[in-house]
């Protein structure tokens, strides 16, 4: 039975790690932006490994005969830790401020994220190191804790909000120190630490943290972001409703005004002949949507004429529409006002959809649930537009983002599905052979940012599709800082193109492109002049600004200013007011500038610099070589998990989905590659160079397989999709886990006493969690091994 507990705690604890990990990737997203994913992991990995290396540092303290009790106590820790950072981290505003201020806030958000992970790193550090049992068996334990923790995140978020989550993995660890401190090995040290009585009472501290999870999920005004994106929602328009899954947190404002919000109103509309009860619903705290009061009178909805998202629907012979991105259902809306009987929407987030049709005080407020010819399907839209099915007359994409990374803010680095090639090519594929896609995205008048972009995607589809005068498909209109995009699978017809001329006069709006009128650009009239990619790519690719075609292998379709492009920067920089995308890509891009600094000195004072006498212990060639080696495994290990974390994203379509998947996968597989080094050793020269060969070969032929695999099963469930990425990436972790053991036995064959530099030399600021680094954060307890 002690056994038991030890393993149910060793369990315990490495779940609660991974599942706080990926809960902070989730919660950064909502308070600051989603690029801050990698920040979230980076400083979960410094905390972990200066847990280790303050095992390493205090060896001499650290026992077999007080192994319970410190167990016990480091898991007590980090419970604690977890829920008061969180409390810490809820008061926090971290925004891009220039001053010492802002810098203090983000080192203030980095110790709250870290200070957790460097208990669980104490913790996992001493079980793998310091107990009694087989390590194979308390390193399987470890990994399957692990590996729960990464999909089990996902349920946890779906049943509660985020900071709620945060508090659960703080119980899970407090109930991860009850069952330490019943294990049974050794006994409690003669001198007491600090805070002993407090660590001590693990029953009371995760009774406490479970009511204060209970509590927190059920109360109305419960711990949560006093800040979302630098604002306080709270302060003049409390939501009406705040609701969170795995992906998303959605709240819910009433409208205080009842002029009709629109994305690009025409000219001509007159605010004083409309009034209607509108809520928005905000995402993330940044993009946000609409819902107007629907009482069954399309009249009272004509308003929704008068936007130039909804201008395909002025084409005749429009029967079925199918809107990606329903959000609060005004496209659903549209698409009826203009007499469209069959309309199907697409939606990712189930809170939008129960809103709409099931929740009380919402879905009769919309009253969309009621019509007739109106379904709604809960899905990722790229992958359920992928499977054989119906074909529409309209498909509509009207300022729709796969996680609300805006082009407009400073959020702009995270990939993005739904505005890639293959993507477009996709949705074009399902619409009838008169059918248009219609997509809206943000204009700025005199500029070719974002919406010069949106026409070199539309005009690689085309050619990817075989069209052989893109030009000739494509119309494109703008009113106010809208500008949307009809694109039709056939050449537009005489017809369809004086409609939509005679409905763009009529609404006052600007055309920029037409087949029969020219562009109001010479940018945009060479990209639609192109008529092959090499010839976009040479148009596209040589301007201030990146207005290449994203691709599945590079779908940052809102990161226009790579960071790559410094001269591009400091002519932006320098310039009087960067407009549009690029304002968003500057802000995003020196934020993590300055994490990365940041990261580099926590980094240094915390794990370089107390290991740097560890350096001195080994010969000079087996310190150089070492430190080179261990260098290059972990920064190759960090780019093929930034590498797969990007691609999966856009397979799975989330983020967190991304993260969930392909750590499970990473850390299974690269945990069996580790034990498999044991049982088959690279104990030669030959199987050495055989192995560096095989690994460098599966890694650098992926990219040449992988996207034809996930393009294939685009259209699977998300079951499928998971599944096919974990096949993909297990071969990869089981060649990559060989690495650090096989590197551990070379040079412990020549000195041992250098290992904890060579292991902190193997972490890099941003990597995914590998349980083998733990077990060699002291090496004097594992020596036997290597």
């Amino acid at each position: 039975m002690e056994r038991l507990r030890f393993y149910g705690g060793v369990f315990l604890v490495t779940a609660a790690t991974l599942m706080l990990q990926i809960i902070q990737t989730r919660n950064l997203s909502v308070v600051a932006g989603y690029y801050l994913a990698f920040f979230a992991i980076s400083l979960a990995m410094f905390g972990l490994t200066a847990g280790a290396v303050w095992v390493y540092l205090k060896r001499e303290r650290f026992s077999q005969r007080t192994l319970s009790h410190d167990l016990a106590s480091f898991s007590a820790a980090f419970a604690l830790a977890t829920a008061l950072s969180l409390a810490v981290q809820m008061t926090l505003s971290p925004v891009r401020v220039n001053s010492l201020t802002g810098l203090l806030t983000w080192a203030e958000l980095a110790l709250c994220l870290a200070v957790p992970f460097f208990f669980a790193g104490v913790t996992v550090s001493l079980a793998l190191t310091r107990s009694p049992y087989p390590m194979g068996r308390v390193y399987g334990v470890d990994l399957a804790g692990a590996a729960v923790g990464c999909l089990g995140v996902l349920a946890l978020l779906n049943l509660t909000d985020g900071p709620s989550a945060v508090l659960w993995t703080a119980a899970l660890a407090g109930g991860a120190a009850v069952l330490f401190a019943g294990s049974g090995i050794g006994t409690a040290p003669e001198a007491r630490a600090p805070l002993s009585v407090i660590l001590g009472r693990t029953r009371t501290i995760a009774v406490v943290l479970v009511l204060a999870a209970l509590a927190n999920g059920l109360a109305p005004n419960g711990l949560a972001p006093v800040t979302v994106k630098g604002r306080v929602e709270a302060a003049h328009n409390p939501p009406m409703l705040t609701a969170w899954n795995s992906f998303s947190r959605i709240a819910v404002f009433a409208n205080p005004s009842r002029v009709p919000r629109m994305w690009g109103p025409s000219p001509n509309f007159r605010p004083g002949d409309w009034a209607v009860e509108q809520r928005v619903m905000n995402i993330d705290g940044d993009a946000g949507t609409f819902a107007y009061r629907f009482d069954g009178d399309l009249a009272n909805a004509g308003f929704l004429k008068y936007d130039v998202t909804n201008l395909a629907y002025f084409l005749p012979g429009r029967r079925s529409a199918a809107v990606i991105g329903v959000g609060g259902g005004r496209d659903v809306l549209a698409a009826r006002v203009f007499g469209v009987g069959d309309i199907t929407g697409v939606e990712i987030n189930p809170i939008f959809i129960r809103l709409l049709t099931d929740a009380p005080g919402y879905a009769d407020f919309s009253g969309l649930s009621g019509l007739n010819g109106v379904r709604f399907v809960v899905d990722e839209a790229r992958s359920w537009f992928a499977r054989p099915g119906r074909r529409f007359d309209v498909t509509q994409m009207s300022l729709a983002d796969t996680w609300a990374a805006t082009g407009a803010g400073a959020y702009t680095l995270s990939e993005n599905g739904l505005y890639t090639v293959a993507a477009w090519r996709i949705f074009l594929d399902r619409l009838t052979p008169e059918g248009v896609f219609t997509v809206s995205r943000w204009y700025a008048p005199g500029e070719v940012n974002e919406t010069g972009r949106m026409v070199s995607l539309a005009v690689a589809a085309l050619i990817e599709m075989g069209a052989a005068e893109p030009s000739r498909h494509v119309f494109l209109a703008a009113s106010g800082r809208i500008a949307t995009l009809v694109v039709s699978r056939a050449p537009l017809a005489p017809n369809y193109l004086g409609a939509l001329d005679e409905a763009a006069a009529e609404m006052g709006y600007t055309v920029l492109a037409s087949p029969g009128g020219g562009t109001a650009s010479p940018v945009l009239g060479r990209i639609l002049a192109s008529t092959d990619r090499a010839r976009l790519h040479a148009v596209t690719a040589g301007l201030p600004l990146d207005l290449t075609p994203p691709t599945d292998e590079r779908p940052f379709f809102f990161n226009q200013l790579p960071l790559a492009s410094v001269t591009k920067m400091a002519a932006l920089i320098g310039s009087d007011r960067p407009v549009g995308v690029s304002s968003g890509n500057l802000a995003a891009t020196a934020t993590l500038v300055a994490l990365f600094l940041l990261s580099a000195a926590l980094v240094l004072t915390t794990i370089v610099l107390p290991l740097r006498s560890a350096v001195g212990d080994g010969g000079r060639a087996v310190v150089v070589g070492g430190t080179l080696y261990f260098l290059l495994i972990g920064v190759g290990f960090m780019s093929v998990e930034i590498g797969l974390l990007q691609r999966m994203s856009v397979f799975l379509g989330h983020p967190v989905y991304s993260l969930s998947v392909v750590l499970f996968s990473l850390i299974l597989s690269t945990g069996a590659g580790s034990l498999l080094s044991d049982r088959l050793p690279l104990d030669s020269s030959g199987k050495f160079m055989a192995w560096s060969a095989l690994t460098g070969a599966y890694l650098m032929a992926m990219p040449l397989w992988l996207p034809g695999v996930a393009l294939a099963y685009d259209g699977a469930t998300l079951t499928v999709r998971a599944l096919v990425c974990v096949l993909a990436i297990a071969p990869a972790g089981l060649l990559m886990g060989y690495g650090f053991p096989t590197g551990m036995r070379l040079v412990s064959a020549v000195s041992r006493a250098p290992a904890p530099w060579f292991w902190a030399s193997t972490v890099p600021p941003v990597c995914s969690p590998r349980p083998w680094r733990w077990r060699a954060a002291s090496p004097s307890a594992s020596a036997s091994r290597w």
